[in-house]
């Protein structure tokens, strides 16, 4: 009977630590681990999560766009280097494989030839640039991948991000506090689908750190090309022109679908994006 209670007793004790381990492990300790300067719960008075679409072609986001220097091709040979973690959506839960990644960022029912893919492989293994093991990771993942033929990286042109619009009592301030970015396939480009396609998400903090290591991460000045800027001083500088499609709601729908579309979606949009402006100026009217 003894002997029983002892291993009762132990097990509970080793349930306990673990448990204990592990809310030691998820404790963030008040702060969001995944924003680049995060604010402790504590000082935070306001927050909404905002979805904001942000379309590569327009004019003012073409920077990001540059010729061979797009920030997809960045964020593209990033995942394939495995420098950068790809996740299957934006609440940063489930992560992509390198193949799965591959397999997003190719044309669905399009296969190279086996000819083109010995060809593929022979030019992997002799990139001099590449690692051994890099070499046998792209090898796999283009095995793998089935060979499809993948969309250039100029053609995933939608970008969407998700941010917490955050009022910080301690410096009586907002602040937009960047989660995760997501790159899209328009539809008009991903073949007889017609669907919009989704590459992957990224979290912001991998993004904004990887970024801030590499000098070919440019955000590319037209008006001066001797002050090119660094994409995460891009994003911090919010140099992009972008469109709100989604307010944090009970139900989770995007605006156009509690403003039925149309017309009505798009001026909800702007109402949403002049409420958010508005929300610390009125602040301090009292």
């Amino acid at each position: 009977m003894k002997n029983v209670m002892k291993g009762i007793f132990a097990g509970t004790i080793a349930l306990g630590l673990s448990t204990f381990c592990f809310a030691q492990e998820a404790d963030t300790r008040g702060y969001n681990p995944n924003s680049v300067r995060p604010i402790h719960e504590s000082d935070i008075m306001f927050k909404k999560t905002v979805w904001t679409n942000v379309d590569l072609n327009e004019k003012q986001n073409r920077p990001f766009m540059a010729v061979n220097n797009e920030i997809t091709r960045f964020v593209i040979n990033a995942v394939k280097a495995g420098l950068l973690t790809p996740y299957a959506t934006d609440s940063l839960t489930s992560k992509l494989t390198v193949e799965e990644f591959v397999k997003n960022i190719s044309a669905a029912g399009t296969q190279m030839t086996p000819e083109d893919m010995r060809f593929e492989e022979q030019r992997i293994k002799e990139d001099d640039f590449l690692t051994p093991e890099e070499k046998k990771q792209r090898i796999a993942a283009l095995k793998n991948g089935g060979g499809g033929n993948e969309y250039p990286a100029s053609y995933f042109t939608q970008m969407e991000l998700k941010e917490d619009f955050i009022f910080d009592k301690q410096r009586s301030r907002a602040y937009w506090d960047t989660q995760a970015i997501t790159f899209w396939l328009p539809a008009e480009k991903n073949g007889d689908l017609g669907i919009q396609k989704r590459m992957a998400a990224f979290k912001f903090k991998d993004l904004y750190k990887l970024f801030k290591s590499s000098p070919n991460a440019v955000y590319f000045n037209s008006q001066n090309n001797q002050e090119h800027k660094n994409l995460a001083d891009a994003f911090e500088l919010r140099l992009f022109s972008g469109r709100i499609i989604k307010v944090s709601n009970p139900d989770d729908k995007d605006l156009t679908e509690i403003y039925d579309g149309g017309k009505k979606g798009l001026l909800a949009s702007e109402w949403m994006k002049q409420q958010l402006m508005e929300y610390e100026h009125n602040l301090w009217e009292f």
